[in-house]
């Protein structure tokens, strides 16, 4: 097997405009989806890209710390860099200087999540494979020797993630058939919390015909009243069978959280997303136990394997929303997709790459070590800016099959 040097890197500063309502929540009113990108250089020509998202302004300082930070790759053999990833994230990580501003959380945290991210699709290239593929062919000790399992040692050490992932190995056969099927999908477009009455109607109607059977509604208003009416309408329009998952966005109280959704139980929602803040693990564990048997789902605003650790500890999370964009790249996502199996919770995630890199990263998880399929969230404003945008039809997520993570961006960017 050949390999290939990093030569060199570049940072770019990408951002786009949403359509009206378009991205927005109960917190984040006016977005600006934007990618702190990392770009990965060979002598011979192939390129590599890094992505993770922001929502406009600060996306510039990302870019600051990935130019900062990716030196340390410079020059590696991507074999090489790769055989001890575990060694050089946690370097990165713990930049004697930089870490002051986490740490593990923050600019810096987003900027690792690029740089590692373009690792993985460097890798893929050179191996000519995607991603998916790449991470299924690897044994058990080389996936091993790609994670940072520091600060988990009391709940996941390393014996125990390589049993799990040796455990599944002699049985993938029975999953592989997901990599035929694809990936369910769910839709988020159809209840950005800006949007009227009548265009979550017209938008859910769209969606039922694309195939979707499964729709986040963003909740968070100031009167609860205005959420449950609109709960109650797109229960109504879609029918008892349909999955209907409802998003906070962080917006309420522990008292807030507690009663507002005691009102929309009547829905059945899927899940609730985000209630309250992300950092009061104990709240979650609090509110969880009082709206049961209504699960939480958590992850999108949780920076780093340690703080999901808390959550699965305290029982707090129903679903694992982990972001490949938001911890530190596709590494923390296999260490915190080991953990929530440890703790036998599954793995949703939350896409601020638009689905594009965890469209590999599900099929992993599924056919390596055996989370459920449950489905994986669908958000098409960017999809005209990738390469290579994933295909979703009849509401299902068709498995990619060009080299790499599916992250380039085309010049138009």
């Amino acid at each position: 097997m050949h390999s290939l040097v990093i030569d060199r890197f570049s940072s770019y500063d990408a951002r786009f405009a949403l359509g009206p309502g378009e991205g927005s929540d109960a917190v984040h009113s006016s977005p600006q989806y934007s990618f702190a990108v990392t770009r990965l250089y060979s002598a011979r020509g192939l390129t590599a890209t890094g992505l993770t998202l922001t929502l406009g302004a600060g996306n510039d300082v990302v870019c600051r710390v990935i130019d900062l930070l990716a030196p340390q790759i410079v020059g590696r053999d991507i074999e090489e860099l790769m055989a001890g990833f575990a060694v050089t994230f946690r370097a990165i990580a713990d930049h004697h200087q930089l870490r002051w501003l986490g740490p593990h959380k923050g600019p810096v945290h987003l900027a690792l999540a690029s740089i590692a991210n373009a690792c993985f699709d460097f890798w893929a290239k050179v191996r000519g494979v995607p991603l998916w593929r790449l991470l299924l062919e690897l044994e058990p000790r080389q996936l091993l020797a790609l994670l940072d399992l520091s600060y988990l040692e009391d709940v996941l050490t390393e014996t125990d993630a390589l049993e799990i992932l040796q455990s599944h190995r002699p049985n993938r056969a029975s999953r592989e058939q997901i990599l035929k099927t694809g990936y369910p999908g769910y839709d988020t477009s159809v209840g950005w919390f800006h949007y009227n009455d009548e265009e979550i109607r017209e938008k859910a109607r769209r969606s039922l015909e694309q195939g979707f059977r499964a729709f986040k509604l963003k909740v968070g208003a100031p009167d609860s009243n205005h959420d449950f009416r609109r709960a109650r309408a797109l229960r109504d329009f879609l029918g008892a069978e349909a999955c209907i998952m409802l998003d906070a966005n962080q917006q309420w109280t522990l008292p807030q959280a507690t009663r507002v959704c005691r009102e929309l139980a009547c829905i059945s929602p899927y899940w609730i997303e985000e209630p309250t803040h992300p950092d009061d693990v104990l709240a979650h564990q609090i509110l969880a136990r009082e709206i049961a048997p209504i699960p939480l789902a958590v992850g999108e605003h949780i920076p780093n394997r340690v703080v999901f650790k808390n959550y699965l500890q305290t029982g707090s999370a129903g679903f694992v929303q982990v972001d490949c964009t938001r911890v530190g790249g596709v590494s923390e996502f296999l260490t915190v997709s080991l953990l929530a199996r440890k703790f036998g919770v599954p793995v949703v995630p939350h896409v601020g790459d638009m689905g594009q890199i965890h469209q590999h990263l599900v099929l992993f998880n599924h056919v390596a070590i055996g989370h459920p399929v449950v489905f994986l969230e669908h958000i098409p404003h960017l999809r005209q800016w990738f390469v290579y945008p994933a295909q979703v039809r009849e509401g299902v997520y068709e498995t990619p099959q060009e080299p790499g993570s599916s992250s380039d961006l085309n010049e138009r960017c």
